[in-house]
């Protein structure tokens, strides 16, 4: 019999071990993109590798963390031992990209296992041709920087120093890597220790009793979830600007059908695998898609294994979002974000009256590295994936406002001046950006970087140039994205992913794009878009032509009985 206050009791003691194990890494790390970005998760996982809680982390994780430990568990099977954390990168053996490290620490009790806790961390630095192993051009994994397979970081409580100086020897920025690295451990312990505590209190099978408990009811809840929504089918296309090395664009399309109490997403008929490190592993394309299937159930849903027993992912091998050995695969974070607003493309023509239009943002990743005037590296590596929820059936998108699908925090500018030679010149909202509709998608954003070294490399893995982020029902889409250098004074247009170099006084300007409009936009209360005017959102110019509302240019009071004739017109 399972008590079900007990399970609940047992539910949040297994959480807060994982968020707990968070703020460890968030006190302890040496990295922007750790402490800031935080672009780390954290998960509690059975004996037998069965994820059954995972904390407030990024839900994109939500399926990439079982692969990398089936992965360890498929080389390693039963010689593995308390005292022993194990360690993972390869996305071909259940990995996502090589920045990912996945760390597991067994916990034992009586000679049983009871549990693996799980912490993915993205490093800052593997090596690899270009600095932060984002660039959007690289062709092999080989040329991305260090593959780790599954290995011991941590054999019967002592490091292995072996792995820990391969990988010292193969970043651009050691203290940082390593840094992370040791709190990435440290947190692992304590959470092992936490974990011994909840062992005492329930006992080793009875916590185990319970963790598969969470498992199944998880799963009965997804189950009876999906059955409360009406059968259906839908197909939705997104396009990728293009691959990253001059091919494209490419072609994601998804035909998801809703049926009794399981989903099917098929990406049959996506492009096939092409070249550049855009692509998203089978893992990372079904992790972002129980992601995105995730907006639809309710909020709380526990996040473990169960959640996705009732759904297939169907990604034909050799495809762009299932590519085969050895495929580059450093920036496969932009390719998966096209993946997540495919999905949610089919869910609005599913489910009209639950989902917004597409986000905004253009799945920004940049690095900037070189040396100081003291002959010191600095790398500075920041994603800025979005810039605010599209328009949705009853409000319009939030600017600058977190999107569910990424759940990264903001860098801010201080921490980015404090501890690289950039000046950030603007940070700040895009005017008439936003996509019209009858609820507006929120703006896009701009960052605009002053080197202040002598010289760097520039490395940007974004999209949106040429593709925007679509309207729906009615609403148009936001602004593109564009990017560009001045040099001299004079301005100088770039790709959506380049490497390029950049000298002392040189300015970088990224403007991201918006996000989508929903709804007819001439069905928008005039008056909210005179407040959009007067808040410097939209221009005059730009209320009337997309609108159909007039002001006053003087005193931007809003003109009923022109705007009427207007919008009649």
């Amino acid at each position: 019999m399972i008590d079900p206050i007990r399970l609940e009791l047992i539910k949040n003691a297994l959480v807060m071990v994982s968020d707990n194990m968070m703020v460890s890494v968030l006190r302890t790390s040496r990295s922007t993109l750790i402490k800031s970005n935080m672009d780390f998760s954290a998960s509690i996982l059975d004996g037998d590798g069965n994820m059954a809680a995972q904390g407030l982390a990024l839900p994109g994780h939500l399926g990439a963390t079982m692969p990398a430990l089936q992965g360890c568990l498929d080389y390693y099977g039963d010689d593995i031992g308390p005292g022993d954390i194990l360690a993972n990168n390869d996305p071909y053996a259940g990995g996502s990209h090589l920045n990912d490290i996945f760390m597991f620490k067994p916990v034992y009790r009586d000679g049983v296992r009871v549990c693996f806790l799980g912490l993915i961390l993205h490093h800052t630095d593997l090596g690899g041709r270009v600095a932060g192993g984002q660039a959007a051009d690289s062709d092999e994994i080989f040329q991305e920087g260090l593959r780790i397979p599954p290995s011991k970081i941590y054999v019967a409580d002592e490091p292995n120093e072996t792995l820990l100086r391969v990988i010292e020897h193969n970043t651009r920025v050691p203290d940082t890597v390593l840094g992370d690295i040791r709190a990435q451990i440290a947190a692992l312990i304590t959470g092992a220790n936490e974990i011994e505590k909840l062992i005492d209190t329930y006992g080793a099978e009875e916590l185990t009793t319970y963790m598969a408990a969470l498992i199944d009811y998880t799963e009965r809840l997804v189950r009876n979830s999906i059955r409360e929504l009406p059968d259906g089918e839908a197909e939705f296309t997104e396009y990728n600007d293009d691959d990253g090395v001059g091919g494209g664009p490419v072609t994601i399309h998804v035909k998801l059908t809703v049926k009794g109490d399981e989903i099917i997403a098929d990406f049959t008929g996506t492009s096939p695998q092409m070249g550049g490190s855009l692509h998203t592993n089978y893992w990372f394309t079904a992790s972002l898609t129980y992601a995105a299937l995730r907006t639809m159930l309710p909020a709380d849903t526990p996040n473990n294994v169960g959640f996705y027993r009732p759904i297939t992912v169907i990604a034909p091998e050799g495809s762009w979002v299932n590519p085969r050995y050895p495929a580059a695969l450093g920036g496969r974070g932009q390719g998966g974000y096209r993946v997540r607003t495919v999905v949610t493309g089919a869910l609005t023509k599913l489910f009209p009256e639950h989902m917004p239009a597409c986000p905004g943002g253009n799945e920004f990743g940049l690095s900037v590295t070189g040396m100081t005037a003291e002959h010191k590296r600095f790398l500075h590596v920041e994603f800025h994936n979005v810039t605010g929820r599209g328009g949705g059936p009853d409000a319009d998108g939030q600017d600058a406002g977190p999107y569910w699908l990424g759940n990264m925090a903001n860098t801010s500018v201080e921490i980015i001046e404090a501890e690289n030679p950039l000046m950030i010149e603007e940070y700040g909202f895009l005017p008439d950006t936003g996509g019209p509709g009858k609820y507006r998608g929120a703006l896009g954003m701009v960052r605009q970087y002053r080197l202040m070294a002598d010289d760097a490399i520039v490395q940007l893995r974004a999209d949106r140039h040429v593709y925007p982020c679509w309207g729906i029902f009615g609403g148009k889409p936001g602004g593109l994205s564009h990017s560009y250098f001045v040099r001299d004074g004079k301005r100088e247009e770039a790709p959506s992913k380049f490497v390029r170099p950049m000298k002392k006084g040189e300015t970088f300007r990224a403007e991201m794009a918006g996000s989508g409009g929903y709804g007819d936009p001439f069905e928008r209360d005039a008056s909210a878009v005179a407040e959009d005017v007067r808040e410097e959102k939209i221009s005059i110019a730009h209320a009337e032509t997309e609108y159909g509302v007039v002001l006053d240019p003087q005193t931007l009071a809003l003109d009923e009985v022109a705007t009427a004739a207007r919008r009649a017109q």
